[in-house]
């Protein structure tokens, strides 16, 4: 197979597999999946949408969260992990963007990457699911099933994001990167994998993943 063709057999599997995508964090509108995005760093998707709603009913914009102490965010944050540099970083995000944006979330990678807390792949996930426009936020999973079919060479997350985006179509790049993460959880994690079920890996598969998989897997 060529890496055109494997590149084809990737997305015609995840486009079979998810012909509906859905959307990892719950959000209302740019504020709530910034916010939701910043949480998420070293922590499940399922937890923050557990811990969202009781942030978002005392403050579900900037205006009302510099309300709030950076204290009392802390305590509802806590179980999210990281809750001091978060707290700092919500509460923060919020004040810059009452004085600088007018409390609106700007809609451009440089404004966002201003904000603190707020990195590349943060602002990437925003500019994408919040705005549409094309963005490949490159999480764990991505990384790790990138490398495990061959398409990077896994030595950061920067080079599998300059990877993904050389050989996938721009137009594609909003709904794959969703398709990936979906496809990493469910078929291929980084513990309990298996490569039986996971069709992608099997089929186009890195020969070394492949080897050390059958190799511990006797």
């Amino acid at each position: 197979m060529t890496k055109q063709e494997k590149v084809d057999f990737v997305i015609t599997t995840l486009n079979k597999l998810y012909p509906e995508i859905p959307i990892p964090l719950d959000h209302k509108d740019p504020y709530t999946l910034l916010v939701a995005v910043l949480l998420s760093a070293q922590c499940t998707d399922v937890r923050v949408n557990k811990i969202t709603p009781l942030l978002f009913a005392k403050a579900d914009n900037p205006y009302d969260m510099v309300k709030l102490s950076v204290e009392e965010i802390k305590e509802i944050i806590k179980p999210c992990g990281l809750s001091p540099m978060k707290s700092k970083g919500i509460y923060g995000l919020s004040k810059i963007l009452i004085e600088k944006h007018n409390g609106i979330v700007p809609e451009s990678f440089e404004a966002l990457e201003e904000l603190p807390a707020v990195g590349h792949k943060t602002a990437s996930v925003v500019m994408s699911q919040a705005f549409g426009v094309p963005a490949f936020p490159v999480d764990t999973h991505i990384h790790r099933l990138m490398y495990r079919w061959n398409l990077t060479n896994g030595k950061n997350v920067n080079q599998t994001e300059k990877d993904a985006k050389r050989l996938f179509p721009r137009e594609l790049w909003n709904d794959l990167h969703l398709q990936i993460i979906w496809y990493g959880r469910e078929y291929s994690p980084a513990r309990g994998w298996d490569l039986e079920k996971d069709i992608i890996t099997k089929t186009i598969g890195r020969s070394t993943v492949l080897k050390e998989y059958y190799a511990n897997n006797k």
